[in-house]
C-alpha cells in the first residue's frame, strides 16, 4: 500500500460510513435500505439454489426426501410417545399407633345344648368334625388331625349337613352356632 493511496481509502470509508449514518437516521430512507438489503439477499439466495434445477429437474428427489423426512419425524415422535414411561404413584404406608378402646361385652360361659344334640342325633365324632370345620380346617387337614381317612371325614360332613339341613359347610357352622351346639 502506498502512502498516497492511504488518505483516499480513508476518504472512501468515511463517505460510506457517513452515508449509512445519515440514512440510518432518516426513517423513510432507512426502510428503503432494509427492503433493498432483504431483496438483494433473496436474489442471492435464489441464485445459489438455482430454482429451475431444484424444482423442475430434481422434483422427484425433493418430494421423496420431504416424504421420508416427514415419516421419519412421525416415527420418532410416535416412538417417544408410545415408549414413554408412565407415571407411577407410590403410596407409602406408615404405621401409626392409635389407641382405641373398644368395649367388649363379657361373654357368659358357653354351655352346649345337649337336648338339641340328642334331637338331631349328632354323634360325638360328628360334633368333633363340626368344631374342626368351624376352625377353618379342610377335609384333608381334619383327616390328618383325627387319624382317619379323608373319605371318613367326607361321610361325617355330609351326614352333618343333612342333620342340620345345610347346603354348605359355612351354613352348617352358622346353624350350629345359632343352636348353641358349638361356641
Amino acid at each position: 500500500m502506498k502512502l498516497a493511496d492511504a488518505p483516499l481509502r480513508h476518504l472512501r470509508l468515511f463517505t460510506i460510513h457517513h452515508l449509512l449514518f445519515t440514512i440510518y437516521h432518516l426513517p423513510v430512507k432507512r426502510h428503503l435500505l432494509i427492503y433493498g438489503i432483504c431483496g438483494g439477499l433473496l436474489i442471492v439466495l435464489l441464485k445459489t439454489i438455482e430454482y429451475r434445477f431444484l424444482i423442475i429437474e430434481r422434483s422427484i428427489e425433493i418430494y421423496g426426501g420431504l416424504i421420508a423426512l416427514f415419516f421419519a419425524s412421525l416415527g420418532i415422535w410416535l416412538g417417544l410417545k408410545l415408549t414413554k414411561k408412565k407415571e407411577t404413584v407410590v403410596i407409602k404406608e406408615i404405621p401409626v399407633e392409635v389407641r382405641v378402646e373398644v368395649p367388649v361385652p363379657i361373654r357368659e360361659q358357653f354351655s352346649r345344648d345337649q337336648t338339641r344334640l340328642a334331637q338331631l342325633g349328632i354323634t360325638a365324632r360328628e360334633l368333633e368334625i363340626l368344631q374342626l370345620i368351624a376352625g377353618g380346617l379342610s377335609n384333608r387337614e381334619i383327616a390328618e388331625k383325627l387319624f382317619v381317612s379323608e373319605n371318613t371325614v367326607k361321610t361325617h360332613s355330609s351326614r352333618l349337613l343333612d342333620k342340620l339341613s345345610a347346603r354348605r359347610r359355612t351354613q352348617a357352622v352358622q346353624i350350629a352356632k345359632e343352636m348353641r351346639l358349638i361356641p
